[in-house]
């Protein structure tokens, strides 16, 4: 399907205005990343220890700023987490991370998690609830033996393993039917096997805390560097093959073109990472390679309609070559690239927050890959073709080329 028909933009007249907002992009993403002393890094590259918390109400980030302050981890971070990006959703979790800094081993990071959970514990626990273990974090084999302890059922020495599949239930419901937080046991009534013995068993035997753990990440230096490290070369490594692949492909100049362009979009990319506060994860580095991988095949769509124009237009100008092998695939390139846009861009908007950073690469990487295919790649293959003195289309070095030079000539 074409959208645009005798399109005829000169895109290389307008090089020039496509390189200075590349360069202000860079420029401002840059000094931001500068500014704030390097990038972001997520706990995966950093080291450290981050706890998920859902609370039954909205999390109260005062009280464990307080908490945390009080206990000495002032370093400690804090992040409610939203269902999307529009604000709306639930506000009731958080994520607390504690870095660690110098050199830690696993002892050390274990013991930044007990003091994060030691601290939720003392703010938010059932410290009076008369040594009654709480529902809401309670494990599948400890409500099990409470159960069959209080044998609620009557079952007695018949009992089996009734009672572990009936807490197995319990929990299914409480972890997948009200997110990990019951605030009243009536909640559970309709569970299958639950009676009103079982309920009251519940009531008098256990306590409804108003936080879950939901979640537990440590990460030590060492990985978090040993990551860092094989990220690079990871990327490094997909840009050279990249390389090899078109110069064999087309010409190495065709190559560098595209690498180059790609590199660009990595950088600005980071950027606006840096302006706008988000932290580098390993998902970040799988967004980066996809990227990578889209932008390039953007970029070879065009060189390949480049070489074919060649074959048709030698005694035309190289940059008028080039101009139109861009037209002509200007109805692709706005198809494939805005349908990609949009599904990026519903993911960014209602994918979450695990998968918030990962979209946003991908939506700003979508449209500075697009763009930089015709606004850099494009341009600096005939900045080359200018260099070398090639005004035409024709390929200098084959025979036949310069046969069809004389002739033109005469």
């Amino acid at each position: 399907m074409e959208l645009f028909k005798g399109v005829n933009v000169d895109w290389m007249g307008k090089a020039k205005y496509f390189a200075a907002l590349s360069l202000i992009l860079l420029v401002v993403g840059w000094a931001s990343i500068l500014k704030n002393g390097g990038m972001r890094y997520g706990i995966d590259f950093r080291g450290g220890t981050l706890v998920y918390v859902r609370f039954a109400g909205p999390a109260p980030l005062d009280q464990i700023r307080k908490g945390l302050s009080s206990a000495g981890l002032n370093d400690s971070t804090i992040q409610t987490i939203s269902d999307n990006v529009l604000g709306g959703g639930s506000q009731n979790d958080v994520v607390i991370g504690l870095e660690q800094k110098g050199q830690s081993d696993e002892s050390t990071l274990d013991a930044g998690r007990e003091a994060i959970l030691n601290v939720l514990h003392k703010a938010f626990g059932t410290a009076d609830a008369g040594g009654k273990p709480d529902f809401n974090s309670i494990t599948k084999e400890a409500l099990a033996a409470v159960l069959t302890e209080k044998d609620p059922l009557a079952l007695g020495a018949a009992a089996g393993d009734r009672y572990n599949q009936l807490a197995q239930r319990l929990l299914a419901a409480r972890d997948a039917d009200h997110s990990g937080i019951v605030t009243s046991f009536d909640q559970l009534k309709n569970v299958d096997g639950v009676t009103p013995a079982v309920l009251n068993t519940l009531n008098n035997g256990f306590v409804l805390g108003n936080f879950t753990i939901r979640n537990v990440e440590i990460v030590g230096p060492k990985v978090g560097a040993q990551l860092r490290h094989q990220a690079f070369w990871a990327t490094m490594y997909a840009l050279g093959g990249m390389l090899i692949y078109i110069a064999f492909r087309f010409e190495w100049v065709y190559g560098a073109a595209a690498v180059i362009a790609v590199f660009h979009d990595v950088l600005i990319t980071l950027g606006f990472f840096s302006l706008f506060h988000y932290e580098i994860s390993l998902t970040v580095i799988a967004a980066l390679l996809t990227l990578v991988g889209y932008s390039m095949n953007d970029t070879i769509v065009i060189f390949d309609r480049v070489r074919e124009d060649q074959r048709l237009m030698r005694r035309e100008a190289f940059p008028d070559v080039v101009n139109k092998a861009i037209n002509q695939t200007l109805s692709r390139t706005i198809l494939t690239s805005g349908l990609t846009f949009l599904t990026v861009l519903v993911l960014f908007l209602m994918g979450g927050q695990v998968l918030r950073a990962f979209s946003f690469a991908m939506v700003v990487g979508v449209v500075v890959g697009t763009y930089s295919s015709f606004g850099i790649a494009a341009p600096i293959v005939v900045l080359w073709n200018k260099y070398r003195g090639q005004g035409t289309a024709v390929r200098a070095g084959s025979a036949a080329d310069k046969r069809v030079v004389a002739a033109a000539r005469r």
